[in-house]
């Protein structure tokens, strides 16, 4: 544990990066990695340098991946997952009590069930109203019984809705965490027919690449973030970082053409710092083994780095 780029004169840290090495609910080994890539990346020292002091909380333990196929209730490594989970809950949980911005830093993107449950939590107690944006290719619905893989990364929206196993929907001490109302996914482009289903039905609010290239990245964050004047919201950013087209973000376990572009992200990232409701964040699914030099980590930094502040404007917006 150590405090970044703070001194004796400077106020206490009010960010805290927590990090949860493992590719537990993943299908491709590596992510595990991805923790210690962004510290490599020097994502701490980025954000002090925009927010003030950062504390680093180090990686969390858990149990090792052993790799083993589907259980006979359709998941992959159930016991495992709700072991880190329970984790990553707790951890969250205490940094958001003692009045820090938790900043999880995965690890596959199962983890966000035990990261929103404990946000969830925290403004259930606090009488905040939760919104959480979930930047990702994949809708993240499926359940035990529709997924093609078992794998759990590819069912956190779902289980934070409550479906799914009760060791994971019941996480936040309330079942469900959220509502489909109080997501908005943004970059969708890969979804199985039942989660499509699944995703229609229960009225998530889904902003898929399509409606991107036909509106444009402004009026669809527009459109996402409407209602966040609100001081009494808070919001949570779920970051996968396969969000980002492949061809500039290789590093991760489940890319899929088509995605953003670099200024499209940019602008997604400066467009959330704007709104000032920012209280939570998770970085997910960055995998070295997969990256080319760390570009991937170095562009998520980048990115990280508008979404604490840092602007491309050089003119006054008004004009």
């Amino acid at each position: 544990m150590n405090a970044l780029a703070s001194t004796a004169e400077e106020p206490p840290a009010r960010i805290a990066l927590i990090g949860v090495p493992t590719d537990i609910g993943a299908g491709t080994r590596g992510t595990g990695m991805g923790p210690d890539a962004l510290r490599v990346a020097r994502l701490g020292e980025a954000i002090a340098q925009l927010a003030g002091p950062v504390l680093d909380l180090g990686n969390l333990a858990g149990p090792a991946n052993p790799q083993r196929p589907r259980d006979g209730g359709g998941f992959r490594h159930l016991d495992e997952c709700v072991q880190w989970n329970q984790g990553v809950h707790d951890a969250v949980h205490a940094q958001l009590q003692a009045g820090r911005m938790p900043v999880m830093l995965g690890g596959d993107h199962s983890l966000a069930i035990g990261s929103i449950s404990a946000v969830a939590r925290h403004c259930r107690a606090a009488g905040k109203q939760l919104r959480v944006v979930w930047l990702d290719a994949h809708a993240d619905f499926n359940t035990a019984s529709i997924s093609p893989t078992g794998n759990i990364h590819g069912m956190p929206v779902a289980c934070l809705c409550g479906h799914g196993p009760a060791e994971l929907t019941g996480l936040a001490g309330h079942v469900p965490a959220l509502a489909p109302a109080d997501i908005r996914q943004i970059g969708i482009r890969s979804v199985d027919e039942e989660e499509k289903r699944m995703v229609n039905e229960l009225g998530v609010e889904v902003f898929d690449m399509r409606f991107i290239d036909e509106t444009g990245m402004r009026a669809t964050l527009q459109q996402a973030l409407r209602g966040l004047e609100d001081p009494g919201i808070h919001l949570h950013l779920s970051f996968d970082v396969d969000f980002l087209d492949p061809e500039i973000a290789p590093g991760t376990g489940t890319t899929v053409r088509g995605g953003p572009t670099y200024r499209e992200a940019q602008l997604c990232m400066e467009m959330i710092a704007d709104t000032g409701r920012l209280g939570s964040l998770d970085i997910v699914e960055l995998n070295p083994a997969l990256d080319v030099r760390n570009q991937t980590a170095g562009l998520v930094v980048d990115l990280v780095e508008s979404l604490f502040g840092k602007s491309t404007l050089v003119r006054n917006r008004g004009t």
